[in-house]
């Protein structure tokens, strides 16, 4: 942002600024990948329909701003029930019957927006630039030596970072804790090497790092609910249907 802050959203993670907030601003995808919905709010030109809903609420659109983002400062609230129902049923809906849902999502969308507190409701917490720039130099490192392990004390005294600062920026950037994102990555590469290649099992476990193929097998059965030579011969399986 502006301020020189970073703001990282997990899934259900709802985020509000103004345009000039986030004007100079850049994105960064930690996963490399990015599913969201974006809504773009002019209170000074709203349609007769919303006009008269902000009416019958008995609350100034004009306001909106100044409530939600005061001095300029973004809003960023941390994933709810409540903004799940807002947005959750937008990413299944058949597109003949987006539009007018959308519509109504964005009427419940402002309805709740009118209605929060900054103070009451959790909110997500931003980073400084440099610990941003920590946090995905240690990140890079892990992934370029994935067939190793290292432990929190040992990234906290390479990267002269206290445990606990590294284990909250950490989950707060990439969304999980190191040891959770590490084995989602090492079993994610892993399926990609049992669909791609004809590597041996043993071989595969020892490259994402696992200390025999025993505890490979059950960590990779445990994640997708296949064997890792059952998960080989499905894919080859799809893959003739596919081609036949």
């Amino acid at each position: 942002m502006k301020n020189n802050t970073s703001v990282y959203l997990n899934p259900g993670d709802l985020e509000i600024h103004t345009l000039d907030c986030c004007a100079s601003s850049v994105i960064h995808l930690p996963l490399s990948c990015y599913e969201g919905i974006t809504i773009l709010i002019d209170p000074f030109h709203l349609d007769p329909v919303l006009q008269n809903i902000f009416k019958d609420w008995g609350y100034d659109p004009h306001n909106l701003i100044a409530k939600l983002c005061p001095l300029g400062e973004p809003l960023s609230l941390s994933s709810s029930m409540l903004i799940s129902s807002i947005f959750a049923n937008l990413y299944d809906m058949p597109e003949q019957y987006l539009l007018p849902y959308a519509r109504l999502k964005v009427q419940e969308l402002l309805f709740f927006l009118t209605t929060i507190y900054r103070q009451t409701i959790s909110k997500v917490q931003p980073f400084t630039l440099s610990q941003a720039e920590l946090i995905q130099e240690i990140h890079d490192f892990l992934i370029q030596n994935i067939e190793n392990r290292f432990t929190i004390e040992e990234l906290s005294k390479k990267y002269l970072l206290n445990t606990t600062s590294l284990k909250h920026l950490f989950k707060g950037i990439y969304g999980k804790p190191i040891a959770t994102y590490l084995k989602e990555y090492r079993l994610q590469i892993a399926k990609k090497m049992l669909s791609e290649t004809t590597k041996p099992i043993s071989e595969i476990s020892s490259e994402i790092g696992y200390e025999s193929p025993g505890k490979f097998t059950e960590a990779f059965r445990s994640y997708t609910g296949f064997l890792p030579t059952n998960y080989r011969k499905q894919y080859k399986t799809i893959t003739k249907k596919v081609l036949s």
